[in-house]
């Protein structure tokens, strides 16, 4: 019976010894018995489903943001202490309600300290009611829509252009080129909502006639039917709000009904390289708005200049960068510089760092205004010529001349 009692004890004592030395997330204990500190920052992120090309973009961002500020910038300064961080992503697989889950999953479950957003305004608005809920900051990149900043949140901050902004460069460019009309066709969700209320507005500001706005459900397989309409019509420019997909089907579609008009205005698909290796030539001529390009002048004191983010980007990856994926590392890096201004963990002190942040970084100037958004920032717009994506606007970061009007398809 002693014997039995003994081994007990010794069995508690070595339990009581492996639990002091254990790390939160199933780690090493660090040389010299001291716990390493953690910051864990959550995000619901597309891997899968409808969003999963821009989704991924958006986790490499975070990622490369993540490698950068453990293994280069030795931690997030707070105080006089360095804090590793520790990213805990879930697949949101574009599915607003399983945003929702996961974000109070990684609240109540997994105990992260911030939260990152998702892709797309729709998963945003839908993570970010859950973030507001238990009063934890979400700062995002990819959630532009204006209906995202009227609901009073004090927790949710972007980065990003507002989405009634993305147009106004681009049909400045074609107006000033001497177009007339446009049509305007948006997916009937959140962002390209936005993105058609501002076309609509910036269309009226330079003197083009608006002749047509047609809307589809989201998830569209087919969009000839509007395209036909829109081709009756003969508008000189064509505007549609949509995300990587919907860029596909304009341009197939335009090209199937010999629709040819002298400019398409297209979100998220131009800017993004693997539009023009999914459709080869088809995609010349198309334009589309930026939030970022690696031959901006941005520059700051942690990735360096534009350029330069997008060298470290592509040895890390082997592909440019996306605008989604710079808007991603450049929400972490707006956490980080808030965290390290309020010298603190403590939501209310991060939060008053954001509300008073005016940086600019390797992907622009950052300023969050009452709502939480970045109404300062400038948006760019870019062409495909030739199979490259080049800036034609705004003029300080031009780099080709607009081509207009597009040639016909069969002229080409």
């Amino acid at each position: 019976m002693n014997k039995i009692l003994t081994l007990i004890a010794i069995l508690a004592i070595l339990g009581g010894v492996l639990a002091a030395c254990a790390v939160p997330g199933g780690g090493e204990a660090p040389a010299g018995g001291e716990e390493e500190k953690v910051i864990l920052i959550g995000a619901a992120v597309s891997e899968t489903g409808k969003y999963a090309r821009e989704g991924g973009d958006t986790r490499k961002g975070y990622l490369l943001w993540e490698e950068w500020v453990n293994n280069e910038y030795g931690g997030i300064k707070v105080g006089d202490e360095r804090y590793k961080v520790k990213l805990i992503m879930y697949d949101d697989e574009g599915d607003p309600d399983t945003a929702a889950k996961l974000t109070e999953k990684l609240i109540t479950e997994d105990k992260v300290h911030f939260l990152l957003g998702p892709y797309s305004s729709g998963l945003t608005k839908s993570a970010s009611a859950i973030s507001e809920k238990y009063n934890m900051i979400m700062v995002e990149g990819n959630g532009a829509s204006e209906s995202l900043f009227v609901r009073g949140f004090k927790n949710l901050f972007a980065v990003l252009t507002p989405a009634g902004n993305y147009t106004e460069s681009g049909l400045k460019a074609v107006a000033d080129a001497g177009a007339k009309s446009v049509v305007i066709a948006y997916e009937d969700t959140a962002f390209p909502t936005s993105v058609a209320e501002g076309a609509q507005k910036w269309a009226k500001e330079y003197g083009l006639e608006v002749l047509a706005v047609e809307t589809y459900p989201k998830d569209v397989a087919d969009v000839s039917g509007i395209m036909s309409k829109f081709k009756d019509l003969n508008p000189d420019v064509f505007v549609g709000g949509g995300h990587f997909n919907d860029a596909l089907l304009f341009i197939r579609s335009a090209k199937e009904l010999n629709f040819t008009p002298k400019a398409m205005i297209i979100t998220v698909g131009p800017s993004n390289p693997k539009l023009v290796k999914e459709l080869g030539a088809d995609a010349d001529y198309v334009i589309g708005p930026t939030q970022w390009d690696r031959t901006m002048s941005y520059k700051d004191e942690y990735f360096g200049t534009a350029e330069e983010y997008a060298q470290r980007f592509e040895k890390k990856w082997g592909e440019e960068p996306t605008y989604q994926a710079a808007e991603s590392t450049a929400a972490a890096l707006a956490l980080q510089i808030a965290i390290e201004n309020a010298g603190s963990l403590d939501t209310d002190k991060v939060r008053e760092a954001l509300n008073a942040m005016d940086v600019v970084t390797f992907y622009g100037p950052i300023k969050f205004d009452e709502t939480g958004k970045n109404a300062g920032k400038p948006m760019g717009a870019i062409q495909i010529q030739d199979g490259d994506i080049v800036v034609i606007a705004p003029e300080s970061a031009k780099q080709a001349d607009l081509i207009y009007p597009m040639p016909p398809w069969d002229q080409r």
